[in-house]
């Protein structure tokens, strides 16, 4: 069905009204402006009066005979962002356009000499939104995180190969401190907590005390065969002090830097070991490398993982002070058992048992994110044990990206 011609056409300065209209109809197009005497011509895409553009195809304006001036798209009266070429011939919108969006487009162009043509434009794009949907982005809106964090885009299902470079390209992260960075895509096995995921780390920790801001431009995009991202979700999240705690699992001791400098240390107890189960794990033991804490639990129930009630090994506890680490059931937390073992010997299932003041103190100081690193055990982290992401290296991380390159993140 074809659209209606374009609805005004005003030509200012010394032209004169002669107006003329192309394209329309449910596939988007263009509608053209042509001036009188000399005034520029404005073509305006998608269509006047179409019903179904195409919102991966953006806005385009462009002037033939002139140079564009103002340009207006919005939305719900408020304002799409776009850019104008570097010879003003051409304006295209930064971003895809929301799904079932009513869009209004208003244009001027000038000629050399003075002739201007006004151009508007009124569409609505189609509201066909993919099954694929942005599930959540992590950190929380206005957390407070350490210095080793991530940022999750986590989805509800499997995100198609070929949208992966365009979702990646339409995530935009700005921060106080530019930072040198890259994503990584995470399937449903690799995610910590089971959801497809494209993830944000960091070349070098964040720069401590700090406010960053993630937009993902997801609304449409092109995820399918004629269907789009529904809709845009933005998170802003600060980056707390610089907390960092390294745990010796020879010396039995926790230290604890805040800002690079010492703020408390303690006696601790690790894994056992002495537990090798049909995967060749000894589960007993506690897992060396580079940890981020991930959530604090008050009361945390512990059994041991592969096992059931009657097996050898068999516990079942309820434990206080419990900030995790890991995946695999490692947490910093309060000790519950013989007092002896702590700054002594490893006697835990493998977390890090503490005095009950330091786990306390601890679990309340800590943000999600604070690097933990633990060293002297024969068990090594791997990097898709909970959030163990610097296991690996930048240029192994970076590999992970659909675009297969680092990004800065601008200046927020």
């Amino acid at each position: 069905m074809r659209g209606k011609a374009l609805v005004v056409a005003l030509v200012l300065g010394l032209a004169t009204a002669c107006g003329g209209s192309s394209g329309g109809g449910d596939g988007g197009g263009g509608t053209t402006t042509k001036g009188d005497d000399g005034a520029p011509q404005v073509t305006i895409t998608p269509a006047n009066g179409s019903g179904k553009a195409r919102p991966d195809q953006g806005v385009m304006v462009s002037a033939a005979g002139g140079r564009l001036g103002d340009v207006s798209v919005k939305l719900k009266g408020a304002d799409v962002p776009g850019s104008l070429s570097a010879d003003k011939t051409k304006w295209r919108s930064t971003w895809t356009l929301q799904p079932g969006g009513s869009y209004q487009v208003s244009a001027t162009a000038t000629s050399d000499k003075g002739k201007s043509t006004t151009a508007t434009s009124a569409f609505r794009t189609t509201r066909s939104t993919a099954a694929t949907r942005v599930n959540n982005v992590v950190p929380s809106q206005n957390e407070t995180v350490g210095t080793g964090m991530p940022v999750f885009v986590q989805f509800n299902k499997a995100v198609p190969e070929k949208a992966k470079p365009a979702i990646e390209r339409a995530i935009e992260i700005s921060s106080t401190t530019p930072t040198e960075g890259a994503w990584r895509w995470l399937t449903a096995g690799e995610s910590f907590n089971g959801l497809p995921s494209v993830v944000f780390r960091p070349k070098h920790p964040w720069k401590a005390r700090q406010t960053v801001t993630v937009k993902v431009h997801f609304a449409g995009l092109k995820i399918g065969d004629d269907v789009f991202g529904d809709r845009d979700t933005i998170r802003t999240f600060k980056v707390g002090d610089s907390h960092v705690v390294n745990i010796n699992a020879r010396t039995h001791r926790a230290v604890v830097k805040k800002n690079g400098r010492v703020v408390r240390n303690w006696g601790v107890s690790l894994g056992s070991g002495g537990d090798v189960q049909g995967d060749g794990v000894d589960h007993l033991l506690t897992t060396s490398g580079v940890h981020l804490t991930m959530d604090h639990v008050r009361l945390e129930r512990m059994r041991p993982p592969g096992k059931k009630k009657g097996d050898p090994g068999w516990y079942d506890e309820k434990v206080p002070w419990a900030t995790r680490i890991s995946n695999s059931g490692e947490y910093i937390h309060q000790n519950m058992d013989d007092p002896t073992c702590l700054g002594n010997r490893n006697c835990s299932h493998g977390c890090v048992r503490s005095p009950a003041s330091d786990a306390q103190w601890f679990f309340h100081w800590s943000y999600r994110g604070d690097l933990v690193t633990i060293s002297g055990t024969k068990r090594s982290l791997q990097w898709t044990n909970g959030w163990g992401y610097w296991q690996l290296s930048f240029s192994k991380w970076t590999s992970g990206s659909a675009l297969g390159k680092p990004i800065t993140t601008s200046h927020a």
